[in-house]
């Protein structure tokens, strides 16, 4: 079953940094960090935008459909993971949120050498995979 996990790399930056990438996910205004998502064919997107854009496309079309819209709605509310959020990015590679091994282990060593520099405003970097053992199971609907 290994073979099949999917993996996502998510970064945590500063936020100073953090403004700058919300307003440009292709990181033009940091060279090494651009060029790391260009040879990757990445970009990223912040992860309260993403929770945002969530909340408001349930709104538009019917919260029914949108199991985590209370759960979501919250998080966004709440100051403190609101903070949190506004500092966390997600890196989609040719559009996609997960994607293979390989590519997930490469963009998490180029990311990590990036962070020994403190100017380069990453703080943390992160590896996901999609195996249910590993994450936190999404809130059941209503919760």
């Amino acid at each position: 079953m290994q073979d099949t996990w999917q993996f996502q790399i998510r970064i945590t930056v500063s936020d100073e940094r953090a403004a700058a990438l919300r307003a440009d996910p292709a990181a033009q205004s940091y060279a090494p960090l651009h060029d790391v998502l260009s040879q990757h064919r990445a970009t990223l997107t912040c992860q309260f935008d993403a929770f945002a854009g969530y909340v408001k496309e349930a709104e538009e079309v019917g919260i029914a459909a949108y199991p985590l819209y209370e759960w979501t709605r919250q998080t966004i509310e709440n100051p403190e993971k609101k903070a949190k959020y506004l500092r966390s990015f997600t890196v989609y590679v040719d559009g996609e949120q997960i994607y293979a091994k390989e590519t997930a282990d490469s963009l998490e060593a180029a990311l990590e050498s990036l962070a020994l520099d403190s100017a380069s405003g990453i703080e943390r970097v992160f590896k996901y995979d999609t195996n249910p053992a590993n994450n936190p199971q999404p809130p059941r609907s209503g919760g």
